[in-house]
């Protein structure tokens, strides 16, 4: 098995690995309906890079804008970009509590100043 082929299967097996990049990937590609082409060019990468990228734990909190700093510094990812697709992923609740620190969103009913207190 040539490198190219053990990294092509050992991102593909990160897509069901809690943690790793490579869920969070293959999560956004369903969520877009996107290529990993297209996600490797949003993030300013090729498919290779990508899918090394995908071997790496997903950002946690506290030091999550640092460890994105880092992958993009290491990867050269655009920032913003693969920030948005993270909390895209994150947000939608797709990742488990923990893995990345997920923020925990809370829907508040607001009343009227004229209506009474039930």
């Amino acid at each position: 098995m040539s490198n190219l082929e053990w990294l092509k299967r050992a991102a593909e097996l990160s897509t069901t690995e809690d943690g790793l990049l490579g869920q969070v990937f293959a999560t956004y590609q369903k969520q877009e309906n996107c290529s990993p082409a297209t996600l490797a060019g949003k993030l300013g990468c090729d498919e290779e890079t990508l899918q090394l990228l995908a071997l790496c734990r997903t950002p946690a909190r506290p030091a999550f804008a640092e460890q994105v700093r880092i992958l993009c510094d290491r990867f050269g990812l655009a920032p913003l970009a693969f920030s948005r697709m993270l909390r895209q992923v994150e947000f939608t609740g797709v990742l488990k509590p923990g893995v990345s620190g997920s923020l925990q969103l809370a829907a508040r009913d607001r009343r009227r100043k004229d209506e009474p207190l039930s």
